[in-house]
C-alpha cells in the first residue's frame, strides 16, 4: 500500500477531511455541489442586513444598481483565476498550504486571527436567525446601534440556534454542502417573494417608480458613512476577499473536480449580493414609511434593521422561516472554515470538536448585535486583514518560478517562521491601515494596494532573505 493510501485511511478515520493532505480524486465534487452551497452562503442571512444598510449610507438608484453589478462580477472573476485555480492545483486547506509557506509558528497567529474572524462573522449570522425566532415571541428587537444583548429571552433564542448551527457545520463539508442544497431554493424563493411583495406595499409600477426608490441618494443616518458608487463596487468586491483575493476558499474549491467551478460563485454573487441585496432594501424601504421609523428619523435616531420582523411584515411565518435557514446557511460554512483554523492549530483534535469550539465562539459573539449592526464595517474590516495573506499565495503560485524563489520554502528549508511573510504582511498592513485613518479613507478602498504590497514584498524579501540551496 501507498504511503498516500495510508494517509488517506488516516483522514477518514480521524475526520474525513484531509486537512494535511491533498484532496483524493474520489472525493473530488462536480459544479452542482459548489452552486448549491454558494447560492446557499450568498443568498442568506448577511443579504437581510447588507441590503437594508445600503439604504441607512443613503446609495443612489446608480451606485446601488450598477455598482453592485461591477463589483459582484469583480468577486467572480477573482474566485474563478485566483482561487479556484490554485485549490484544484494543490487541493489543499488554506492553513497547510499557509504553513507550508510560512511555518508552523507564524501561521499560528494567522490561524487564530482568521478562525476568530469567522467566528463572529458566523456570529452576526446567528444573531440574525434570532430575530426571526424572535418574532413569535414578540421580543425587543436590537437596535442600530446596540452593542448589548437586551434581555435574557434573546440569550436563550441565540444560544439554542447556534447549537443547531454548530452541529451542522461540525459534521463537516458533505454536510454543508448538502444542508446549503437543500435550503438554498427556498431562501431564494423567499427573498423574490419578498421583493414582490415589498414593490406593491410601496405602490411601484414601473421602471421609474422602483429607481426613484433610491433616486439620487440622500444623507446617511445618523452614525452611518455615505455610500458613493466606488464605495459599492469596492466594497462588494471585496466583502469576501478573505474568502477569494485572501484564498480562504481554497478549503472549499480543493474538492473541485476542475478550476470551471469557480463560475459558481456566480450563482452567490447575482441572486444573492445583487437580487437579494435589492430585495432586502426594497424590506426596509417599505419599514421606513411606518409611524415606527418616521418616530426614530424624527428624534434623530437610525430605525432598527431586524430581517426576522421586515420578512414577516411581508411574507408572514414563511419569512420567519426564510430568515432562521438564511441564517444557518452562512454560519455553516463560515463555522466550518474556522474550524478548520483552529483545527490548524491543534491538529490531534478531531475536526468535528474544533467546529463545536468554533460554533460555540460564534454563539456567544451572535448575543451581542454590534456584529451584525456593523456589518458593512466589520466585513470590510476583516477583509482588509486577511486579504493580504492570499497575496502570498497568489504570488508565489504566479511569480516564484519567474522571480527565482522556492515555492513552499517553510517546509522545505525547515523554517518555523518566515520573516519575509510577516515582514510582507506587516508593512502592507501598517502602510494602509494608516492612510486610512488618518485620511478617513474607507477601508475596501485599500484593500486591493495592500494586496499587491504584500505579495510583492513577500516575492522581494524572499528573494533576500531565502538560503541559497532552496532558490
Amino acid at each position: 500500500m501507498s504511503q498516500f493510501n495510508i494517509e488517506e485511511e488516516v483522514e477518514e478515520v480521524v475526520g474525513g477531511e484531509f486537512e494535511r493532505t491533498p484532496v483524493p480524486s474520489n472525493k473530488w465534487k462536480g459544479w452542482k455541489s459548489f452552486l448549491g452551497m454558494y447560492a446557499g452562503e450568498h443568498a442568506a442571512g448577511t443579504e437581510f442586513m447588507i441590503g437594508p444598510l445600503f439604504l441607512t449610507a443613503g446609495v443612489s438608484a446608480f451606485d446601488l444598481i450598477v455598482g453592485l453589478l461591477i463589483g459582484n462580477i469583480l468577486a467572480v472573476l477573482s474566485w474563478r483565476f485566483l482561487t479556484a485555480e490554485i485549490a484544484v492545483k494543490h487541493r489543499l486547506t488554506l492553513y497547510y498550504q499557509l504553513e507550508k509557506i510560512c511555518g508552523k509558528k507564524l501561521v499560528i497567529g494567522y490561524n487564530l486571527a482568521n478562525g476568530i474572524l469567522f467566528c463572529f462573522l458566523a456570529g452576526a449570522m446567528i444573531t440574525v436567525s434570532a430575530t426571526a425566532v424572535g418574532v413569535p415571541l414578540d421580543i425587543e428587537m436590537p437596535k442600530l446601534t446596540d452593542t448589548m444583548p437586551n434581555g435574557p429571552t434573546w440569550i436563550i433564542i441565540v444560544v439554542l440556534v447556534g447549537a443547531v448551527i454548530s452541529i451542522i457545520a461540525g459534521k463537516g463539508y458533505s454536510t454543508v454542502s448538502k444542508a446549503a442544497n437543500w435550503m438554498s431554493p427556498i431562501i431564494v424563493i423567499a427573498f423574490v417573494a419578498c421583493g414582490i411583495v415589498a414593490l406593491g406595499q410601496l405602490g411601484v409600477k414601473n421602471f421609474s417608480d422602483f429607481w426613484n426608490i433610491w433616486g439620487e441618494g440622500g444623507e446617511p443616518f445618523p452614525g452611518q458613512i455615505k455610500y458613493t458608487f466606488w464605495h459599492v463596487v469596492l466594497w462588494s468586491w471585496f466583502c469576501n476577499a478573505a474568502m477569494h483575493i485572501g484564498m480562504s476558499d481554497l478549503s472549499v474549491f480543493r474538492f473541485a473536480k476542475k478550476p470551471s467551478s469557480g463560475w459558481t460563485t456566480a450563482a452567490g454573487m447575482y441572486v444573492g449580493h445583487y437580487m437579494a441585496w435589492i430585495a432586502a432594501a426594497l424590506l426596509y424601504a417599505v419599514y421606513l414609511k411606518s409611524p415606527e421609523a418616521q418616530g426614530f428619523l424624527t428624534n434623530n435616531e437610525a430605525p432598527p434593521v431586524a430581517p426576522g420582523p421586515l420578512a414577516y411584515n411581508a411574507i408572514g411565518f414563511f419569512g420567519i422561516i426564510a430568515v432562521v435557514l438564511a441564517g444557518w446557511t452562512t454560519a455553516n460554512p463560515t463555522i466550518y472554515r474556522a474550524g478548520l483554523a483552529f483545527q490548524a492549530i491543534i491538529p490531534k483534535v478531531s475536526t468535528f470538536w474544533v467546529t463545536i469550539i468554533a460554533g460555540t465562539v460564534a454563539t456567544i459573539a451572535g448575543i451581542f448585535p454590534a456584529f451584525a449592526m456593523k456589518l458593512l464595517g466589520f466585513v470590510a474590516l476583516y477583509g482588509f486583514i486577511l486579504a493580504p495573506f492570499g497575496a502570498v499565495i497568489v504570488f508565489e503560485h504566479f511569480f516564484a518560478k519567474r522571480f527565482g524563489i522556492q515555492p513552499f520554502y517553510a517546509e522545505l528549508a525547515k523554517v518555523p517562521f518566515n520573516i519575509s511573510v510577516l515582514l510582507a504582511w506587516g508593512i502592507s498592513f501598517g502602510i494602509f491601515y494608516t492612510i486610512s485613518k488618518t485620511f478617513d479613507v474607507f477601508l475596501s478602498f485599500v484593500t486591493l494596494p495592500a494586496w499587491l504590497c504584500c505579495g510583492a514584498l513577500y516575492l522581494i524579501f524572499s528573494k533576500l532573505f531565502q538560503k541559497e540551496g532552496f532558490k
